[in-house]
């Protein structure tokens, strides 16, 4: 029997992977990966979270991608599904990006976002 290969809900580019090691490699405490995940709030009704993660939740996604560990809340799968996080620098800002095809629309700070959860369908099959 083949195996299903396993499917990310959520890849990084690589810059994003090498800020994530950067940012890992100054914490004064010892870290597993980075927890993303959203949250309600904002102008446009909600907003990506972040954050260093000590351990891993066992309800959690858990991502590997470009030797990056990112645990991600098992209730924010279905808004992160297909999401890539990118980190950009740019005259006068630099920071994580979301490209997520579930956002419907932002708001103009940029700190606020409007998602719709991708369907259960969406989401491919489990390897056993």
């Amino acid at each position: 029997m083949n195996a299903v290969p396993k499917f990310n809900v959520l890849t990084l580019t690589d810059r994003a992977a090498d800020r994530v090691r950067e940012l890992m490699a100054k914490s004064d405490k010892p870290i597993i990966g980075l927890r993303v995940g959203v949250k309600n709030g904002g102008c446009a009704g909600m907003s990506y979270t972040m954050d260093y993660a000590e351990t891993a939740d066992p309800l959690d996604e858990v991502v590997e991608d470009k030797g990056v560990k990112v645990m991600i809340d098992a209730k924010a799968v279905l808004f992160l599904l297909g999401t890539e996080m990118d980190y950009e620098v740019s005259t006068l800002s630099s920071g994580f990006v979301f490209n997520n095809p579930n956002q419907t629309s932002a708001c103009g700070c940029g700190e606020s976002i409007a998602i719709t959860p991708a369907s259960a369908e969406a989401l491919p099959p489990r390897a056993s």
